[in-house]
Parts: C-alpha cells; sequence; structure tokens
C-alpha cells in the first residue's frame, strides 16, 4: 500500500483501509482542529517525533474497549476502597498532557507528544472535544488519562501512573463515566496486553469501519461533559 501525501489546503484523509500493513497510512498536512476532527471520525491519528514529518496513523486491528466491559477485579475493588483516592475530568488536562508526554516507557526514547501536538490538543480541550481523568492520591497527581471525544466514542490516546494502578482507577471511572453519558466505546487505537486484561477486544477493520461509520451520525457534544460534571 503507498503511503499518501496530505496538503495543508484540503483537510480529507484516504479511507483508512488504505492504510499501510505497519498501520501507516498519510504523511504531511498539519494539526489544525478541523483536520484533527475529521482524522479522529474516521479512526486516525497523528504519532510521530517531533522534528518528523506528521504522520498519520490507522492499524488495520483495533482495540476496543465497550464501556460496560471494563474488568474490576475484587482486589482491584478493595484497593480502591482502601486508598485516599480522588479522581476528577477535565481540572488539569495541561498537567495530564505533560504527565503522558513525561513518564518513562519501556523501550521508548524521546516523546511523540511533542509541542505542537501539545497546543493542538488544548485547542480541542478548550472546543470541547478532549477530555482528561486526574486521578489524585494524598493531594498528589498519581495517574491519568486523556483523549478525544467524538460522537459517542472516545478515543484514547494516552495514560500514565506514577503510582501502582493510578493509570487502570483512571480507566475504571471514565467508563463509569461514559456509561452515564451513554457513550458506545473506547478506541483504544492500539493492542496492548495492559488494555486487553482490563477487558478490551481486538475487532476487524470493517466491524471498527461500520462502527465509525455509526457514529458519524451522532453529534459530537461539545456541553455534555461540562454539563455532566460540573
Amino acid at each position: 500500500m503507498p503511503v499518501f501525501r496530505l496538503s495543508t489546503d484540503n483537510i480529507d484523509f484516504p479511507h483508512p483501509s488504505q492504510a499501510h500493513e505497519s498501520g501507516l497510512l498519510a504523511v504531511g498536512g498539519d494539526l489544525s482542529a478541523e483536520r484533527l476532527i475529521n482524522a479522529y471520525s474516521n479512526g486516525i491519528f497523528p504519532w510521530n517525533s517531533h522534528g518528523e514529518i506528521l504522520q498519520w496513523w490507522s492499524p488495520i486491528a483495533r482495540l476496543l474497549l465497550y464501556r460496560r466491559e471494563v474488568h474490576i477485579s475484587k482486589s482491584m475493588r478493595s484497593f480502591i476502597r482502601q486508598k485516599n483516592i480522588l479522581v476528577t475530568f477535565d481540572n488539569y488536562f495541561s498537567e495530564v498532557l505533560k504527565s503522558c508526554a513525561n513518564i518513562e516507557r519501556k523501550g521508548q526514547i524521546g516523546t511523540w507528544l511533542h509541542k505542537d501536538l501539545e497546543e493542538a490538543l488544548i485547542t480541542l480541550h478548550e472546543l470541547g472535544l478532549a477530555h482528561s481523568v486526574e486521578v489524585f492520591h494524598q493531594s498528589e497527581l498519581v495517574g491519568g488519562l486523556y483523549g478525544i471525544s467524538i460522537g459517542r466514542m472516545f478515543c484514547g490516546e494516552s495514560m500514565f501512573a506514577r503510582e501502582s494502578n493510578m493509570s487502570k482507577i483512571a480507566l475504571i471511572y471514565l467508563c463509569q463515566l461514559l456509561d452515564n453519558l451513554n457513550y458506545q466505546f473506547i478506541d483504544c487505537q492500539q493492542i496492548t496486553p495492559h488494555l486487553i486484561s482490563m477487558g478490551a477486544k481486538p475487532v476487524k477493520g470493517d466491524t471498527f469501519f461500520n462502527l465509525l461509520e455509526i457514529n458519524k451520525q451522532c453529534s459530537l457534544n461539545q456541553g455534555l461533559w461540562k454539563e455532566y460534571i460540573h
């Protein structure tokens, strides 16, 4: 499959089914809010290191987590009860971005969450489309995640934990919120053992593409989170 080159004056993407087997679909373009919304609506996301040409990815094999299928073990329920934990939403978006960018990850050198992408995500947050979950333990931010809300789909972007289980707690609370807001699923983007252990399941490309088309019939719901959590 060829890798498509995007222009800056057209926000359209090739269909994600045309991605290379690696998941790389296109390069170029920009990080405008309009392009990002179009990308996430079609199961496409930016992923490149600082200084590299902008890259757009859409892995054919996707991992989805349905809001009511998140796995909460008995030990995790007990852990949450015993710890002095506070979970908030959208109160520290920038701090969550920086934490996701700076947390050390096995086998990773540098970060794909560079300054230009951070600024673009903050714009989406100001538009009511990018959201964060923050987990505090003894008044310290010790875990969290962020992602993009598109219709009734939440595109999970990244998570971090400075203490054991804190990213899991962020995901559990996110699923509870999404259930209350009648979201359908989380697009986890890439298959990882950690997310599978939390209840996420791989789906074939055609299944995912069909879900995307259904989701496009839903409104973007920019004000839905704000109305519920405040």
